[in-house]
């Protein structure tokens, strides 16, 4: 198969490296900074000194355009679990317990029943997430979005003790990579799927021949929330770095939590992703590479942890239900 002219992110209207330089140039222009502030801009959370013990972390998400498909199938009610779970499992990410969120939804008209679905899906995920919905805000934009369009955005707080922060300062070679199985797509790489799965191969929603279901039941799967499984390892002390999977894909979104000189050596035949990849690739002609870097390809979170604590720590893994396994290790660059 030949992937020249297959389709892409960027094609799609997504530019990964475009959004990499509006990081660069903010950097350059932040002003309002703190010492409080612990850290740099770019983390997977802002993280803020309460007092000589505990840091605050903070992590901001909306979950792109997967909300066209809860608009096009009038499915509302899972979307807001997407959106904690973006928020939320980027601030584990540090090891912070996530304790409060909040929501906000911009729409082109109040549709009331459609709003209390969206809060509900919210709230649903908090419970998952362990954490508090503790407001939010909606607002009609009318002229600027349609009567049945709407977006979602959220916000979350947490805490943890300075001396328990997970990241690249605990990271050594050796360690070993644990990967945890995602539901899906989750929520990131919808441009590319959506521009593929519709656009290109014209499979209706309720197609059922592709993956024997409705697709658009497979594409509206709630993203997995791992902050509990999480927290379950940092609180034992058996994890040394966490990477949340998301827009980048697997192997963009590990180098951020490794050290200068490490990189991971990952064994790609050591699971199987979701048939929805598969199709995407097919039907869209999308390299490999592409793939690589815009979706989660079945991993959708990623523990690093030392040698001796790694059987623990898939053993814990795996009695909370979490799909779970070795997938590579930490070396020398």
């Amino acid at each position: 198969m030949t992937f020249e002219g297959g389709a892409t992110y960027a094609a799609a209207g997504v530019d990964i490296e475009a959004g990499d330089q509006a990081v660069e140039l903010i950097k350059k222009r932040l002003r309002s900074t703190r010492p409080e502030v612990v850290g740099d801009l770019g983390g997977f959370a802002g993280l803020f000194r309460i007092d000589d013990r505990r840091l605050l972390a903070t992590s901001t998400d909306g979950v792109g355009t997967k909300v066209a498909i809860a608009q096009a199938m009038d499915r509302h009610d899972t979307i807001g679990i997407d959106l904690v779970g973006m928020v939320v499992d980027d601030i584990v990410v540090c090891g912070a317990e996530p304790l409060f969120m909040t929501d906000y939804i911009a729409c082109g008209r109040v549709v009331p029943e459609r709003i209390a679905d969206i809060v509900a899906g919210v709230d649903a995920g908090c419970v998952l997430a362990g954490c508090a919905l503790v407001g939010g805000e909606t607002a009609e934009h009318p002229g600027l979005l349609g009567p049945d369009d709407y977006d979602v955005a959220g916000a979350a707080t947490g805490i943890v003790d300075a001396d328990k922060v997970l990241g690249p300062q605990r990271v050594e070679a050796g360690d070993v990579v644990l990967a945890m199985a995602s539901s899906g797509l989750h929520s990131n790489g919808y441009s590319l799927a959506r521009h593929v799965l519709l656009d290109v191969a014209r499979l209706p929603l309720d197609d059922t021949s592709a993956l024997g279901e409705p697709l658009g039941e497979v594409l509206l799967t709630p993203t997995r929330i791992y902050t509990q499984d999480c927290l379950v390892l940092a609180r034992a002390d058996l994890v040394h770095a966490f990477s949340h999977v998301t827009g980048g894909g697997l192997t963009a979104n590990l180098q951020r939590v490794l050290p200068a000189g490490l990189t991971a050596t990952i064994d790609t035949t050591s699971w199987t992703p979701q048939p929805v990849f598969g199709l995407i690739a097919e039907r869209g002609g999308v390299a490999p590479e592409e793939m690589e870097r815009t979706f989660n390809l079945g991993v959708g979170m990623v523990a690093v942890v030392a040698p001796a604590a790694a059987d623990e720590a898939l053993a814990q893994l795996q009695q909370r239900g979490v799909d779970s396994w070795v997938a590579g290790e930490i070396v020398s660059a």
